[in-house]
C-alpha cells in the first residue's frame, strides 16, 4: 500500500480509501469483514457520507470504530448533498448540521477529512471556506475539500482563504476513472477531464477520486450489447469506454493481472498526488 499526505491530517492516509455506502447496521458483519480486511492490507482512510443510508452507513462505520478503536481508521465524512428534490443545501447552517449529526453517529469527536459533497455557485466561497476553518479551529474535522465542484471554484476558495489567513482545502474530490462517463451518475457530479487532470498537475492539490473503478466497468461483469441497463450503462456505455475495457483486458492479460486492476492503476499512477476511492460493490 502506497501513501499520500494530506495537509492538516496528522498521518498519511492509504492511497486507496474504501467507501460504505452500501453497509447497514442491522446486519453490521459484511461491512466489518470488508473494512477488516481492507486494514489488514494497510489501508487506513474510509468515506462516508451524512446522506448515504439516511445515516445508517455512519451508524454503521460507528460500531466498527467503537468495536475497533477509534485509531482504527481515518474518517472522511461528507455534508451538504442536495434534499431527494434536488434543493441544494451547500450553506454554513447545513454543514454545521450535518458535520455535527454524523459525529453523533459515528461516536467520535472529529472527523479527519470533511468534504462538501456538491457545490453551489449561488454560495460565496467565502461564507464556506470560513465556516470550515470554524469547525476545523473547533477540532471538529481536522482538514477539509470539495467533492464535486469545479476548478474555478476550488481556485476561488483557496485564494478566500489565502488573502484571509485561513486554511485552504486540501483535497479534491471528483469523479474520475480509466472510463469517461456518458453522463452524470447523479445530478451535480463532476468528473475529471484533461483540462481538469492539467490543473491538478500545475496545483499538485491531491486529488480523492470517487467511483475510481468506474462501478465495476472494469470487473468483467459487462460487455457491449449485454442488454442491460441501469447506472451503469446508462454513465459509461459507449463505444470509447468499451474500447478502453478491451485495452485493459489485453494489458492485464500480459501482465497476469485483472482490467479493473488496470483501471486502478491509471487513476494512481498521475504526476500528481492521488487516492482512488473504490467500493465494496464495484
Amino acid at each position: 500500500m502506497r501513501y499520500v499526505s494530506i495537509e492538516g491530517v496528522a498521518d498519511s492516509v492509504s492511497s486507496i480509501a474504501i467507501g460504505v455506502m452500501k453497509a447497514m447496521p442491522d446486519d453490521p458483519g459484511p461491512a466489518f469483514a470488508i473494512l477488516d480486511a481492507f486494514a489488514a492490507a494497510g489501508g487506513n482512510l474510509v468515506d462516508t457520507a451524512h446522506v448515504y443510508g439516511d445515516g445508517a452507513v455512519d451508524l454503521t462505520l460507528g460500531k466498527w470504530l467503537a468495536a475497533r478503536g477509534r485509531d482504527a481508521a481515518m474518517v472522511l465524512g461528507k455534508g451538504c448533498h442536495p434534499k431527494p428534490d434536488g434543493v441544494p443545501r451547500v450553506t454554513p447552517a447545513a454543514l454545521e448540521a450535518d458535520l455535527g449529526e454524523s459525529l453523533d453517529r459515528l461516536g467520535t469527536d472529529y472527523l479527519d477529512i470533511f468534504v462538501l459533497h456538491r457545490d453551489d455557485e449561488a454560495v460565496p466561497v467565502g461564507e464556506l471556506i470560513d465556516a470550515l476553518n470554524r469547525a476545523r479551529d473547533a477540532g471538529r474535522i481536522m482538514a477539509f475539500g470539495a467533492s464535486n465542484w469545479s476548478t474555478q471554484r476550488v481556485v476561488a476558495a483557496n485564494d478566500y482563504a489565502a488573502a484571509h489567513g485561513l486554511v485552504p482545502f486540501a483535497l479534491n474530490n471528483p469523479g474520475w476513472s480509466l472510463a469517461r462517463p456518458v453522463e452524470p451518475m447523479w445530478p451535480g457530479c463532476v468528473y475529471v477531464d484533461d483540462e481538469y487532470a492539467r490543473w491538478h498537475r500545475q496545483s499538485q492539490l491531491p486529488l480523492l477520486a470517487w467511483s475510481a473503478q468506474a462501478a465495476g466497468f472494469f470487473s468483467g461483469r459487462y460487455e457491449s450489447g449485454d442488454g442491460r441497463s441501469g447506472d451503469v450503462v446508462r454513465t459509461y456505455y459507449s463505444d470509447d469506454n468499451f474500447a478502453r475495457l478491451h485495452r485493459a483486458q489485453l494489458l492485464a492479460q500480459r501482465h497476469g493481472v485483472t482490467a479493473i486492476g488496470i483501471a486502478l492503476a491509471y487513476v494512481l499512477s498521475q504526476p500528481f498526488p492521488t487516492i482512488a476511492l473504490v467500493g465494496p460493490g464495484d
